[in-house]
């Protein structure tokens, strides 16, 4: 009997992955056909671009369309995901960013959006922390406290993904990392509704990054790269809060804190770093530049497909090493992420300096 189940299950979240791959990969060539006869082609001349000749940025369509008529089709009814509020806030989220893809949005309004689709995730939808789950030392905390942590997070994750979309590949090899990541851990726990999500957005992805991957014929934009950072969040967030401790049950996921940390570590670094450079330096953080991780990569020689393997290569690394030392506490483990993210962040800028003066020596670790 359970075997049967086991199969059927199985067949079902095959079928999901599939079917999401198949809407992505027709879509995107009558996609890429209206791009070229209506010339909706990337901003070529823009500083931070790295490519020569225009690409469209509408690979985002395709993603949000396979991800919204899968999820419809295959979504299981459950309060543990409350799927019209998800959809509703992937909507609204969606035409903000097909806007800004096509004509522009200024980041006041961006915020702004961001903020109305994080308050119905989290008012409405109730999609929240409810603890800080032993993190120094606090567990309980009240409602406002939890629905301005809530939306904050949400808002953040939304933007660190907006932020790594920056080479080819580098944002959808992410989601790929950090959903497959979930829906394994949600199948492991038996929460098969969040599963069918994850794995909707991994299918989505895993069948845009058939035209994404080096030489791209399509960006996602920021229609794409803010809807993978909407669901990776509400993600996040149900993961923590299911495995939340207390003197009644005990979390099927130990250090479930410090694992979420790990699989979102990437953006979330990279994005908090740019920002404090940003701020450092006497700048606006929201003024666009060439000093993300990925764009330091590049400039040590690596291709795009080699730096997105690299980096994706860092995050498995730290998703392994809190699953492998769980054990150590919620705490402990982030202090332990946020240390080799520092010493990766550390090695690559010790080697543009090499690279830049073309001598390799002990100083250019500290000057």
């Amino acid at each position: 009997m359970l075997e049967n189940i086991s199969t059927y299950y199985f067949l079902y979240y095959l079928l999901v992955v599939a079917l999401s791959i198949l809407i992505t990969l027709l879509s995107i060539p009558s996609i890429l056909h209206v791009a070229r006869t209506r010339h909706l082609y990337d901003d070529v001349g823009h500083f931070r671009k790295q490519h020569d000749h225009g690409i469209p940025r509408l690979g985002g369509v395709a993603i949000f369309v396979s991800f919204t008529i899968t999820l419809l089709l295959f979504s299981v009814i459950d309060k543990t995901i409350p799927i019209s509020y998800l959809l509703t806030a992937s909507i609204v989220l969606f035409i903000m960013g097909l806007k800004d893809d096509l004509s522009g949005v200024n980041s006041s309004t961006k915020f702004l959006i961001q903020f109305i689709v994080a308050t119905i995730l989290v008012i409405l939808g109730d999609i929240r922390f409810t603890s800080m789950y032993g993190i120094f030392g606090v567990y309980d905390i009240s409602y406002i406290t939890s629905a301005i942590l809530s939306i904050l997070f949400i808002i953040l994750i939304i933007n660190a993904f907006n932020l790594i979309d920056g080479i080819d590949g580098l944002a959808g090899t992410t989601c790929i990392i950090v959903n497959g990541t979930f829906s394994a851990l949600f199948i492991y726990m038996k929460h098969y509704e969040l599963a069918v999500v994850s794995l909707t957005i991994v299918g989505a992805v895993f069948g845009f990054l058939r035209y994404n991957l080096t030489p791209a014929k399509i960006f996602m934009g920021d229609a794409g790269s803010l809807l993978i950072g909407l669901i990776s969040a509400i993600m996040a967030v149900r993961f923590i809060e299911l495995n939340k401790s207390n003197t009644i049950t005990t979390p099927e996921i130990i250090s479930a804190p410090a694992l979420t940390c790990a699989i979102l570590m990437g953006p979330i670094f990279d994005t908090l770093r740019v920002f404090t450079l940003r701020v450092l330096n006497g700048k606006s953080p929201f003024i666009a530049d060439r000093n993300h991780i990925h764009h330091r990569v590049l400039r040590l020689g690596y291709t795009h497909l080699q730096a997105t393997l690299i980096l994706s290569g860092i995050k498995i690394l730290l998703i392994s090493t809190v699953l492998l030392f769980a054990g150590l506490g919620n705490f402990d483990l982030m202090v332990l992420i946020f240390s080799i993210s520092l010493l990766f962040n550390w090695a690559v800028t010790f080697l543009l300096r090499s690279k830049e003066r073309e001598n390799v020596s002990l100083r250019n670790l500290f000057i």
